[in-house]
């Protein structure tokens, strides 16, 4: 295919009409189509029912310590779920908490005791004169909006194919004693699909930072997220290499079942140093009774270890990656050569990030949306949802059937055409 960088401008208007009769066509047919969010599917979800006949009547609903699951008590979660969502992240179950359903939870919680009763001893964030954090963008909406609402100011750190530029963040924390935090999706990253090098990771260990109180926020969301058996990103153990680098209590580890299970009724939990788990329990012992101790033995009877939550994430990848695929397909077929955007196959995850034209993601996602296409808001992936250069959008292939997808996918491109014809008309 000629490149639209290459048309003159009657060919470039020639292109136009023929993409605005195709858009015309698409609008006529009066489709609701959703990429919006990375939800699962129907069929995802339903690989999961049988977990809902493990603990029937006749079940033993006591955990492996004694405790009666149906009862208060055990707080920080019952043995086999500490060590069944240590071995999803890697880490020692004596370094794990395990909370209710939602990783989102626990950081926004984190984040709040942060505000109003400090770190470790610090001085509570509140009474500061200002408090930021680093964001590396892309990246993912709902950590942006928890430090938005607490009023932390948030600093973009561009997103490298090894992971966040390093060199800057590792200025920012060794020179700045207000930037706290910084937060990370390390593996199949939220959008870009991207998981941190090995350097990376080091990098993030041995940071210097000029806050006692700074805070690696590592929401390893999608820690067992592949799409293929035979070809999987491996990360290291940040705890261990903050471990190793004299920083122990650097890092806070999200983790949840909520893409493995069901979601909103999965098990959500905190990986941290022992330190940072004493200071935490402080809160638990007024902030709650305990949490959802039978879904949690539910999980673990269901599941059994590392080996089930494997099997069960092949069983979701081969409902995953065809549809992957598929819009990599029509990316590939309809966009390749015309030079009017990029794209990362990810190898994990739950999203396609699409790079448009600068100035022109907003239009494309506009488009999509009068054609019957919801996609992500254009800007979400930044904080404050403002992407400065207009160009990111995030596609969420997991939701809708096949064939829904494959005709969202080809709107979508036809939206990218239209859009970057009339971006590149301003300047013929």
């Amino acid at each position: 295919m000629q490149s639209y960088q290459e048309m003159t401008k009657e060919e470039l208007c020639k292109e136009k009409e023929s993409l605005e009769a195709a858009y015309k066509e698409w609008q006529k047919r009066g489709l609701s189509l959703n990429m919006a969010r990375g939800k699962p599917s129907e069929e995802q979800l339903d690989l999961t029912m049988p977990m809902m006949d493990v603990l029937n009547s006749s079940a033993d609903l006591h955990s492996e310590d004694g405790t009666d699951c149906r009862n208060y008590g055990g707080m920080d979660g019952i043995p086999e779920a500490k060590r069944f969502m240590a071995g999803m992240m890697g880490v020692n179950p004596e370094n794990v908490l395990v909370y209710g359903n939602a990783s989102l939870n626990i950081m926004y919680d984190t984040v709040s005791r942060s505000m109003t009763h400090g770190v470790m001893g610090s001085t509570p964030w509140c009474k500061l004169d200002k408090v930021k954090f680093l964001c590396p963008v892309p990246g993912y909406d709902r950590h942006f909006k928890v430090t938005e609402f607490f009023g932390i100011e948030m600093i973009n750190i561009p997103m490298t194919a090894e992971g966040p530029d390093m060199d800057l963040v590792e200025q920012y924390v060794s020179e700045d004693a207000a930037v706290k935090g910084i937060w990370c999706v390390p593996k199949y990253s939220n959008p870009q699909g991207i998981s941190y090098s090995d350097e990376v990771v080091k990098r993030f260990a041995a940071l210097k930072p000029a806050a006692e109180d700074f805070r690696i926020f590592w929401d390893n969301a999608y820690v067992v997220h592949h799409l293929y058996e035979d070809d999987q990103d491996e990360i290291l153990d940040i705890l261990s290499e903050c471990e190793k680098a004299g920083n122990p209590d650097m890092v806070y580890e999200f983790c949840s079942t909520s893409k493995i299970s069901f979601a909103g009724g999965g098990v959500a939990a905190l990986a941290a140093s022992k330190a940072n788990l004493e200071f935490i329990k402080k809160q638990f012992t007024v902030q709650t009774i305990g949490y959802d101790k039978v879904n949690q033995l539910r999980h673990v009877r269901y599941f059994k270890d590392m080996d089930g939550v494997k099997k069960q994430m092949m069983k979701q990848a081969a409902i995953m990656r065809p549809k992957f695929e598929m819009v990599e397909k029509v990316l590939s077929e309809e966009l390749g050569g015309l030079e009017i955007g990029s794209w990362i196959n990810p190898k994990g995850g739950y999203f396609i990030c699409f790079e448009s034209l600068e100035g022109c993601a907003k239009s494309i996602v506009a488009k999509a949306k009068e054609a019957g296409v919801t996609l992500t808001g254009a800007g979400a992936p930044f904080p404050y949802g403002k992407d400065p250069k207009d160009s990111v959008i995030r596609i969420a292939p997991s939701f809708p059937t096949m064939e829904d997808l494959k005709m969202a996918a080809e709107i979508f491109v036809v939206c990218v055409k239209l859009a970057s014809v009339e971006k590149l008309l301003e300047t013929k």
